[in-house]
């Protein structure tokens, strides 16, 4: 039996060769229908997203499980890329440590913001994936059945994904939530268009709106950015009257002066009839005069406020990260036992057969040398030979049994193999 991981993530390798290595859906079907081809013995799942390329491979055989040097030769061979270029910017893992890197990944623990709930939905989309065309078997159906079960477990059993840590999750659902009961019928103005302001939209869309208005500089950016969301662009001179019509603004420019002052938005006050505006200002510099926070109906929120919270949060979750650990050591072991114990079955099984065997052709012989025996001494005799075979294969097969650790499971699944010949 053989688990391999090859890949790579932020933990590794820049952006640049994560990009070259990268693999989008359509891409990821057809690289699992060519591992099938190639490698027809051998079951693969890959797991690409912008943060990680991950090639999950194994099989029941270790000889029909592609080596290190063959998974990087194909993800070079498929991305036109040079061998050497992607050796140097993958890590391999085997065994348990692929199960427990699988855990981890899938609980959200080796994310770049710990605790996304991202990370978990394209786990499941890899493993539905690799199904869908095919390319999973026993031990990876096994493998990623288990990581969906731990990831759900380490979300209910601890507080790792109950605390926000990033800006604009912290700025839509911990502040926003508590100024708007509701967000589907809000105005949403979006001053900017960089990534900030794309990942706060994500969050609102989430939280039900739908209304979206993009004003920025460069008038083509706008507009990108609000086809994503079905939203509407405006060019830069309208931002004032789309101050007026909005109930929610996200700030996020590169200016280096505020563009919006307190005397331009008391000219606009008016025009509002002091209906509430929640104001997000994630710019650095700032974008809105703070003094326009004392306005009635206002809430103005900066990078600050928001960062204190995220910084509380990221210490919170940290203190529910030996949880986690815990979980993923547990189930990790828990898996590698019921791994290896389903590949000793069968091995066992022949064992007791071919003792079975031995033990009749040895009591025929006997029974044909003693001639007549009466039935009660018959099977005294058949119950003695009946414990002497169970006393001498109890011993190794209860290490087999107790033995977890893969290497060395393997090597005392070998040595059974030959000293018993039980080779196929």
């Amino acid at each position: 039996m053989k688990l391999q991981m090859i890949g790579c993530s932020h933990h590794n390798a820049t952006v640049a060769v994560r990009e070259q290595i990268a693999f989008s859906p359509d891409q990821a079907q057809e690289a699992l229908k060519q591992l099938r081809v190639r490698f027809p013995e051998s079951e693969s799942v890959l797991l690409s997203t912008c943060n990680r390329t991950e090639l999950y491979t194994a099989a029941v055989d270790d000889n029909s499980c592609p080596s290190h040097h063959e998974i990087v030769q194909f993800i070079a061979d498929f991305h036109h890329l040079d061998t050497e270029e992607v050796f140097d910017n993958v890590l391999e893992r085997t065994g348990d440590d692929v199960v427990r890197h699988l855990f981890t990944v899938a609980a959200s623990l080796d994310s770049m913001v710990v605790g996304e709930a991202q990370v978990f939905s394209q786990v499941k989309q890899a493993y539905d994936l690799a199904t869908k065309t095919n390319s999973v078997g026993t031990l990876t159906h096994s493998c990623f059945q288990a990581a969906i079960r731990v990831a759900k477990r380490v979300s209910n059993e601890t507080g790792i994904h109950k605390k926000r840590i990033s800006i604009p999750s912290v700025a839509v659902c911990d502040f926003a939530s508590n100024v708007f009961d509701r967000f589907d019928d809000k105005n949403i103005l979006i001053i900017g268009a960089g990534e900030m302001a794309e990942e706060t939209v994500q969050y609102l869309q989430g939280e039900g709106a739908t209304r979206f208005t993009v004003v920025n500089r460069n008038f083509e950016r706008a507009e990108n950015l609000a086809q994503k969301f079905q939203g509407s662009a405006k060019p830069w001179d309208a931002l004032s009257d789309c101050i007026v019509d909005a109930d929610m603004i996200v700030s996020t420019t590169g200016a280096t002066e505020p563009i919006l002052t307190e005397a331009m938005y008391k000219q606009l006050e008016p025009k509002r009839f002091q209906r509430t505006l929640f104001m997000l200002d994630l710019a650095m510099p700032r974008d809105i005069d703070p003094l326009v926070g004392n306005r009635v109906g206002v809430y103005l929120f900066t990078i600050d406020d928001l960062q204190e919270v995220c910084n509380s949060n990221r210490k919170a979750r940290e203190r529910e990260w030996p949880k986690a650990e815990k979980i993923i050591e547990e189930e990790t072991h828990r898996f590698m036992a019921e791994m290896n114990h389903r590949a000793t079955g069968p091995i066992i099984k022949r064992l007791k057969q071919r003792a079975n065997q031995l033990k009749s052709e040895e009591l025929q012989r006997l029974m044909n040398k003693l001639g007549e025996v009466d039935p009660k001494t018959e099977d005294e005799i058949n119950r003695s030979f009946d414990r002497l075979v169970n006393k001498l294969l109890h011993p190794p097969l209860e290490s087999l049994r107790d033995e977890t650790d893969a290497s060395s499971h393997s090597g005392l699944l070998d040595a059974l193999k030959r000293l018993f010949h039980l080779h196929d």
